[in-house]
């Protein structure tokens, strides 16, 4: 099969982890997001990634529908669990999917007072996740599962803002830090990535065109309206 994607989209990340959690053969195709080929709105009604070519040759668009069809159509993570945890499960991978691109412009905000106004839109969500977490490893357990493949594309780019930038999105949240350091530890994240996409990342969302780029100084706030639209994922 085949992967269409947008190097630093959090939907992408979110197919290719699942792709790598089941060890699932796949090749990818980069595209750009400004200049989008025929070829590929062809097979897009949305005209965004990411695009899933399966093994027979259709295409599956909207990341929602496609790990639902990766769960189902190859081995289950979580084999042995009930319908109600199943849609459990769906509505805790809605809740970060939802997130991604409030994560999107946050990251892009222009000066301290966005940063702020955005960090705690998103911060809803960490604590919603913060009250919900109990003990184990992950998410249902002591296994890997859908909810985790959801939240890694969340937990990975805070990790490398806080990294990069010294800004932590999580804050006080001590299951969600340990959550997030139990996935990071899978490989997960960077298995799931193209080799330069750190850099990639960085180079959107810690430019000067970025309060966070900038080390937290107030410059000229040139604000890109690039995450209002499908420009960074």
């Amino acid at each position: 099969m085949k992967i269409v994607s947008f190097k630093i989209c959090p939907f992408v990340q979110r197919v290719t982890a699942l792709l790598e959690a089941k060890n699932i053969d796949y090749e990818i195709e980069f595209i750009s997001l400004r200049d989008k080929p025929q070829w590929f709105l062809e097979i897009s009604p949305n005209g965004q990634v990411p695009v899933l070519i399966t093994d027979r040759g259709q295409a599956l668009f909207e990341s929602d529908a496609i790990v639902e069809y990766l769960e189902e159509a190859y081995p289950a993570l979580q084999p042995d669990i009930s319908l109600e945890e199943k849609a459990t499960n769906r509505a805790w991978s809605y809740l970060a999917a939802k997130n991604y691109l409030v994560q999107c412009g946050a990251q892009r905000s222009p000066n301290r007072e966005v940063l702020k106004e955005r960090s705690e839109k998103l911060g809803k969500a960490f604590d919603r996740m913060e009250k919900q977490l109990g003990d184990t490893p992950f998410f249902g357990g002591d296994n890997l599962g859908m909810v985790d493949i959801a939240w890694l594309t969340l937990l990975h780019r805070a990790e490398i803002i806080e990294r990069r930038s010294g800004f932590d999105f999580l804050g006080n949240r001590p299951k969600l830090k340990r959550w997030q350091k139990q996935l990071m530890a899978t490989g997960l994240a960077e298995r799931s990535v193209a080799p330069d996409f750190e850099e990639a990342f960085a180079d959107f969302y810690l430019s000067d065109q970025t309060f966070l780029g900038r080390g937290g100084k107030v410059e000229n706030d040139r604000f890109s309206a690039a995450c209002a639209t499908d420009a960074c994922c």
